[in-house]
């Protein structure tokens, strides 16, 4: 039986697909991917079909991880199904998938598993959005996947 993991940003083009790339990279190196349904995906439709933003990637490249994910928006008939947990990156995404009907016990900011931040506050607990930042706000955001996902591994798998 598999784990079903969704990341969740805005629009499924920077910190979701980060997300997914590096947990997927970590779960590969620790031998066990076979355990997990991955996917990830954004609260709006703004880049369905889209690869991740040049920037995610070129950032992603550069530490080693490869981001597979094409843009989709969430699909709340299928997705709080399929899914054992839907990983927001911030309050905001975490809002909005409980707006749309997701299981309250199933949706969790993805910074609640960073080792380092177990007495954080929510907003201390957010990825923020590259976006409009430079090519330095997706360092800082690959370093916080890195250790969130390293934490939720722990978790998960041992």
């Amino acid at each position: 039986m598999t784990t079903g993991l969704l990341f969740v940003c805005l629009g499924n083009i920077c910190r979701s697909p980060l997300a997914e790339g590096v947990f997927l990279h970590q779960a590969k190196a620790r031998g066990v991917l076979d355990r997990f349904d991955v996917d990830s995906c954004g609260i709006g439709h703004w880049h369905v079909g889209a690869p991740p933003d040049g920037r995610a990637v070129a950032t992603a490249k550069r530490n080693g991880v490869h981001l597979p994910s094409i843009g989709r928006q969430v699909d709340p008939t299928t997705d709080f199904e399929r899914f054992d947990l839907l990983l927001a990156m911030d309050a905001s995404n975490r809002h909005a998938l409980l707006r749309l009907g997701a299981p309250e016990d199933r949706v969790k900011l993805m910074r609640s598993y960073d080792p380092t931040l177990a007495a954080a506050e929510e907003h201390e607990l957010e990825v923020p959005d590259p976006y409009y930042g430079g090519p330095d706000g997706f360092d800082r955001v690959f370093a916080m996947l890195e250790r969130a996902c390293g934490g939720l591994l722990d978790g998960l798998a041992g």
